[in-house]
């Protein structure tokens, strides 16, 4: 802990004062506002979670802290301090001092707040200099700095560039080049969004333990309140730029004023359900292995070319089985081997060993002229919503780019199934002439739904295909997705990673842990009763589920 940590604490003397904020962005020369009359304090050694959906103001408040926003943002009105300092007054050379040694910012996507040409260490290692460091401590402060931060064999990865670590490993050198500059406050800006829950839940175990023991305060900035309610000593619940309930974690999901929150509430299925997970369906033992399944992969495996000679294993004797007018989940860890199954039971890509059915038919070596007609009957969602729609097309092309690629009806039934699709995904016929970039992330994800079922197809197969939304949005989508199956008789292999969004879609779930499946069944009865050490941590893992109760914290 540092002297003026030490010396706050001693006084209860806040690091970060923010008090009636107000910001905006310059569009065509008149200011949009972003952020209205936000007022917050941040103590040393507080956890604050600041917690709202895309839009709500969050990020702009987290930027305006460290004097971050872009060439067209502004602060109009309001005052941030950070250690005494005035940063919408203070000049750029005032605000700059601050950055690093007493306010550090974490990205959310490594891959852009890390320099893919530099290794690890070298950029670690420039934080440190910053410091005043000099010689060879500096080499030894990197070392130490990655090893607070959680990476095994720092020496070693010090030496890697960051494509060549994991997310979870370019997340913690993050957190070191945050660190290195031994700041009062941390800002967490979604540090965890795109990370497995057992990557993200060591992420935050550490990031916590690091709080506690250095006396540093951490603002995290998320858009899901099971996190927040994991971690947070405050939280802070924004919406459409205003501060709409802020309290103790437990006061907030115990009793909750501001039916906004309620609704963040109810869209976490952990906090939703008192932190345990109900899956939504219920499928008889019986009724597990389906007898006529119309996806079938039998002791599949997939080996991949290495770098330095012989193969890697993706997938070891793998086995799944999808009941028509279910849903199947497949869930794991990245690297896991989900995807990998995925593009096999397309046939996008060739198993090394085992059988891949189609409606019984094997699809294992099929050329493109034979595969291709089946196609019309199994399509893909994606993840990223964000980049599987062409930017340049409209709704109305993205939707019926299927129609035009199969020579499916002329001009008129296409843009008569293009509206018909779009009431079914409940988005606005309105919306048929705007573009991708006219649209929000759960409005994208419907399009891209849409285009998936203009072909009439009885598979749907989706990619983490809500990984990339809020919570809430999540919610939709999925609520979405089991109308659909219900109404139209859809079957879907569904990929991912987070058993919470697996809860409330899947009858079945196989779980995959380096390529092999641990352990099949019903969703409900592997989440009542995992048989596997690693589906226990899976679930153990799930943001949510270590929610205080409101006489726990108020004994503490």
């Amino acid at each position: 802990m540092t002297r003026a940590t030490a010396d706050r604490v001693r006084t209860g003397t806040p690091i970060v004062e923010v008090s009636a904020l107000h910001a905006g962005y310059l569009h065509d020369g008149a200011m949009v506002p972003a952020v209205h009359d936000v007022s917050l304090d941040i103590r040393p050694g507080e956890i604050v979670a600041l917690v709202g959906e895309s839009g709500s103001g969050k990020s702009t408040t987290a930027h305006a802290i460290i004097g971050l926003l872009p060439d067209n943002g502004r602060i109009t009105d309001g005052s941030i301090r950070v250690a005494g300092v005035d940063i919408a007054c203070a000049r750029e050379k005032s605000v700059r001092s601050l950055r690093g040694s007493t306010v550090a910012l974490i990205p959310q996507d490594p891959m852009v707040g890390l320099n893919p040409t530099q290794r690890v260490g070298l950029q670690v290692a420039e934080a440190v200099r910053l410091r005043g460091v000099r010689g060879p401590r500096v080499r030894t402060e990197v070392i130490e700095i990655l090893r607070k931060a959680g990476l095994d064999d720092p020496e070693r990865r010090a030496q890697r560039y960051p494509h060549e670590l994991s997310g979870g490993q370019r997340q913690r050198v993050l957190i070191a080049i945050a660190l290195a500059g031994e700041p009062e406050v941390i800002i967490a800006d979604e540090p965890t969004s795109a990370l497995d829950v057992t990557v993200q839940a060591r992420i935050l175990d550490h990031l916590e333990s690091l709080v506690r023991e250095s006396g540093t305060a951490l603002l995290i900035i998320t858009h899901d309140l099971a996190v927040a309610a994991d971690r947070a000593d405050r939280v802070v619940v924004m919406h459409q730029g205003r501060i709409v309930e802020s309290g103790s974690a437990a006061d907030i999901l115990v009793d909750s004023a501001n039916a906004y929150t309620r609704r963040l509430i109810a869209a976490a299925p952990a906090l939703a359900d008192g932190g345990v997970l109900r899956p939504r369906f219920e499928v008889p033992a019986a009724q597990v292995d389906p007898a006529g399944p119309i996806i079938e992969l039998d002791s599949v495996t997939k080996r991949f070319a290495s770098r330095r000679g012989g193969s890697v294993v993706a997938l070891d004797e793998v086995s799944v089985r999808v009941a028509p007018g279910r849903t199947h989940a497949i869930v794991g860890e990245s690297g896991s081997g989900k995807t990998t199954a995925l593009r096999i039971a397309m046939g996008l890509a060739e198993p090394t060993s085992g059988t891949v059915r189609f409606d019984g038919r094997d699809i294992g070596g099929m050329s493109w002229r034979r595969i291709r007609p089946l196609r019309q009957r199994f399509q893909l969602v994606h993840q990223n919503p964000f980049a599987s729609l062409d930017p340049r097309f409209t709704v109305r092309e993205s939707v019926i780019e299927p129609l035009v690629s199969f020579r499916v009806g002329d001009r008129t039934t296409r843009r008569a199934r293009a509206a018909e699709l779009l009431d079914q995904v409940g988005l606005p016929r309105t919306f048929l002439d705007r573009l991708p970039a006219e649209l929000s992330g759960g409005q994208r994800q419907r399009v891209a739904i849409a285009r998936a079922l203009a072909l009439r197809p009885d598979v749907v197969l989706l990619d983490e295909p809500v990984s990339a939304l809020d919570v809430s949005v999540q919610g939709q989508i999925l609520d979405l997705l089991t109308d659909l199956q219900t109404e139209l008789g859809l079957t879907y292999l569904f990929v991912s990673h987070d058993l919470a969004v697996v809860a409330r879609i899947a009858h079945t779930v196989s779980v995959f842990d380096q390529g092999r499946v641990v352990e099949s069944g019903s969703t409900a009865t592997i989440f009542r009763d995992p048989a596997d050490d690693y589906t226990r941590r899976l679930l153990a893992a799930v943001p949510g589920r270590r929610r205080p109760a409101r006489n726990e914290r108020e004994d503490s």
